[in-house]
């Protein structure tokens, strides 16, 4: 989307993309998380109305652009860590906005022949990856419309099927999205079945945001109420049973920056950094 474009499609109440895909509408009326997200990482890619609240939250709590710019460093570091320890697949859901430093752009980095397939329900992330893909090997890296809250949609996926063998291990990422689920609609049992869907020797990579006392914080997350997905902050101890099952990579669940950082960290630990972690499934 060019920059004359994205100041100009916000009045229109929805717009109609096609592609390999169903045809989807865009909602410009309603803020969406991955355009938000975006937007706090410096991108154009993103409507008014997401830029307005987006604004509304960084007025409650500014550090939020240097917890977007922390999450994209740690899923550059994990999925590094992975394709250097021989993991060649990639299940990215909850991909948001394709920018540089996205998965398949570290992972074909370090293993050319590594499979990634993106994962969003936003019609804007559809369109963008799919640009961001068109000169690459389909039968390697791929984008499936899908929703987190319908695992079992997305394990069926001819799309993911076509691309991810499972009967290899796989990476799954949940890379900042598991706030963006309700605990009525039973975040932990989704990724239960992410998991057990795939083989022993595959691995959970998870980024979560977490409020602890920091009153700032869920008063900048109440701001995601007017979005399509409200956000979810949980303390260490809720974070944890997503783990249930599964073997922590040193250091373990640890605020963001302090995942095996690539050099010393300078940030200050009293900041809320979220937490991070990525997790082995061994053969039992």
């Amino acid at each position: 989307m060019s920059d004359d474009e994205s100041q100009s499609t916000p009045w229109r109440a929805t717009e109609l993309l096609t592609g390999g895909w169903d045809a989807v509408r865009i909602d410009t009326s309603v803020p969406h998380t991955a355009r938000m997200y975006d937007y706090f990482l410096g991108g154009k890619d993103n409507y008014e109305v997401d830029r307005e609240t987006a604004e509304q939250a960084l007025a409650i709590y500014p550090q939020i652009r240097a917890l977007a710019r922390e999450n994209r460093a740690f899923l550059g570091r994990a999925v590094r860590f992975l394709a250097a320890h021989g993991v060649r697949q990639f299940l990215d859901i909850g991909t948001g906005i394709p920018s540089p430093g996205n998965t398949a752009d570290v992972a074909h980095a370090v293993a050319p022949d590594a499979r990634v397939v993106y994962v969003d329900n936003d019609p804007i992330v559809m369109t963008h990856a799919s640009a961001l893909l068109a000169d690459r090997d389909p039968a390697h890296t791929s984008i499936v419309y899908g929703d987190l809250r319908d695992p079992h949609a997305i394990l069926d996926s001819p799309q993911v099927r076509g691309v991810l063998d499972f009967s290899q291990p796989i990476a799954v990422m949940l890379v900042a999205i598991l706030h963006f689920i309700d605990d009525s609609e039973r975040p932990a049992e989704i990724v239960r079945t992410l998991m057990d869907a795939v083989p022993p020797g595959s691995y959970l990579v998870l980024s979560h945001g977490t409020a602890a006392e920091d009153e700032q914080a869920k008063e900048a997350a109440a701001t995601y109420d007017r979005a399509n997905a409200r956000l979810t902050l949980r303390n260490r101890a809720q974070i944890t049973q997503f783990l249930n099952g599964l073997e922590l990579v040193e250091p373990g669940l640890v605020p963001m920056p302090w995942w095996q950082p690539q050099s010393e960290v300078t940030v200050d630990p009293e900041e809320n950094w979220g937490f991070a972690a990525v997790a082995y499934k061994a053969p039992k």
